[in-house]
């Protein structure tokens, strides 16, 4: 058992674990799926470190910290500075607890990455929080700004479809097959609700309610 819970592999695929837990709490606003995977993964990572001595309760309290900083911000959506704040109490606690060197940032790293790969493959059959709708929609971009938006929502203008989220004003919609992260037109919209696309700015899909 000491071999497997020290296993670089097996320590990766827990930091992966929690990365894409506090990803998936993030995008669905706290449904309990992330926060069950990233709580069983940060037990067994911080837990057997700590009955070894390898971590101390500091690391961990700095862990949980970032935690509920992140809760917080995702129960009530600030500027964004809870969440920041959060992420670099986690990154630092975790970095800490795996030695502080070159190696346990690389190995961060590489399990970032393969979270974010696992996180991209799921994304749209996630459901949208308020935060996350914040992070993808704050900044309008538009075409008089020098911005050319990778991605052309130009389709979807008029068409209508079914809102998978409450919009408040932020949440998803289900057009044509595609799940999307739209915002209403200033009213709110209960799950469920047809919709029809009104608008096009940029990244933004403005919606309203039939």
């Amino acid at each position: 058992m000491d071999f497997i819970i020290d296993s670089s592999i097996l320590q990766s695929l827990l930091l992966s674990v929690i990365f894409l837990a506090i990803l998936v709490e993030v995008k669905t606003g706290g449904t309990g799926i992330g926060a069950l995977l990233g709580i069983i993964a940060a037990g067994v990572f911080f837990g057997s470190s700590y009955v070894k001595g390898l971590v101390s309760l500091y690391q961990i309290a700095i862990f949980i910290v970032g935690i509920i900083f992140i809760i917080i911000e995702i129960l009530t959506p600030t500027i964004g500075l809870l969440a920041g704040l959060g992420v670099v109490a986690i990154l630092y606690s975790l970095i800490l607890a795996m030695g502080g060197d070159i190696d346990a940032m690389l190995m961060m790293a590489i399990s970032f990455v393969i979270a974010i790969i696992i996180f991209v493959l799921i994304i749209k059959k996630l459901p949208t929080s308020k935060l996350w709708s914040k992070i993808i929609l704050t900044k309008t971009s538009s075409s008089e700004e020098g911005y050319v938006s990778s991605v052309d929502y130009s389709r979807y203008l008029h068409k209508e479809g079914i809102a998978l989220t409450e919009l408040r004003p932020s949440g998803s919609v289900k057009i044509d097959d595609d799940v999307l992260d739209v915002i209403s037109e200033g009213s709110y919209i209960s799950k469920g609700e047809k919709i029809r696309v009104v608008k096009i700015e940029g990244m933004r899909i403005i919606v309203r309610k039939i």
